[in-house]
């Protein structure tokens, strides 16, 4: 979701202000930074206000008039001024605090958990490709992810904080998620978001019925073309704006290795995908996968694009 620059806009235009407000109420950092701006503004409007009535208001062109375009002025500067620069600082101060309050996505699943620490990672994803065969036989492009859910799981669970938990989590799977992103170009850390997403940082993998582990993060179904071992697990997808409980087969793998190679493979040979291979920006990411199709859920682009940059993955990954 891309949050547009309130310096740009007219100060009375009521549609912005109406499309900030539904865009704040998915508290993403960009929309959370935008609101904390136009507070901002508001404030510097007050001041100059205050200013223009201590200004004596007796020259010949006074007027109703005048008064009335100093202040659609005055609006237009103090929103100008919230979002050039620092400002007065009052915006910088608010975002971090409403940030403080809302690091990640509300989770529908599993409990939240509390801040721990991790290890550091490369924002940026090495050169070289890794091979992808061993897997199976993968479906072919088309068949793997149709629109809305065909080949893959609802995404519902996201966990606010860091526990121990969730740093072993990302311990378990950051070795395959950095050889995953010499293959796509995505940064590791994507990846190990979605899985977090998809699992609700893996205490929601599909099992087997005596227990066993499928290796499923990315909730990936086995669809025709899949000729792999399958598991039955529940999954929630939204069907007409209603969240729905069903039991479908997943894939299963071997590893998790296995698991972050049948995705890399997934993204690199759906042109569905090709948006989302090898991008940088975890909305466009995030946006490219909802579009492609990968979920049914309305908000898993914004939850995912939120966990990538919430504290949780970030304090599991500082060393």
């Amino acid at each position: 979701m891309t949050i547009p620059d309130i310096s740009s806009q007219f100060s009375l235009d009521v549609n912005s202000l109406t499309a900030l407000k539904t865009q704040a109420r998915a508290n993403s950092p960009q929309a959370i930074k935008a609101a904390a701006q136009q507070f901002e503004a508001l404030f510097l409007q007050q001041v100059l206000k205050a200013m223009r009535d201590a200004t004596p208001h007796d020259g010949p062109f006074d007027s109703e008039q005048s008064r009335m375009y100093e202040s659609m002025l005055d609006q237009q500067l103090a929103q100008v001024l919230a979002t050039k620069g620092n400002g007065t600082g009052l915006a910088a101060m608010l975002e971090k605090q409403m940030l403080q309050q809302h690091p990640d996505p509300v989770s529908l699943g599993p409990l939240p958990l509390k801040p721990s620490a991790g290890k550091s990672f490369p924002l940026a994803p090495p050169a070289a490709g890794i091979p992808l065969s061993g897997i199976g036989n993968p479906p072919a492009a088309g068949e793997t992810a149709a629109p809305q859910d065909e080949t893959r799981g609802g995404g519902t669970h996201a966990i606010a904080g860091v526990s121990p938990s969730a740093r072993a989590f990302v311990d378990r799977v950051w070795p395959q998620a950095l050889e995953a992103s010499q293959a796509t170009g995505i940064p590791p850390h994507f990846m190990v978001a979605q899985a977090a997403l998809e699992t609700g940082w893996g205490r929601s993998e599909p099992r087997f019925p005596d227990g066993r582990n499928s290796f499923n993060l990315f909730g990936i179904k086995a669809g025709s073309g899949w000729t792999g071992p399958v598991v039955q697990a529940t999954t929630s997808e939204v069907v007409g704006g209603v969240v729905q409980k069903r039991v479908a087969s997943f894939r299963a793998y071997g590893s998790y290795a296995e698991a972050f190679r049948d995705y890399a493979h997934l993204l690199l040979s759906n042109p569905r995908y090709a948006g989302v291979v090898g991008s940088q920006d975890a909305e466009s990411f995030s946006r490219g996968l909802q579009q492609a199709g990968y979920a049914s859920d309305p908000m898993y682009a914004a939850k995912l694009a939120r966990i990538i940059d919430g504290s949780t993955l970030r304090n599991s990954l500082v060393a």
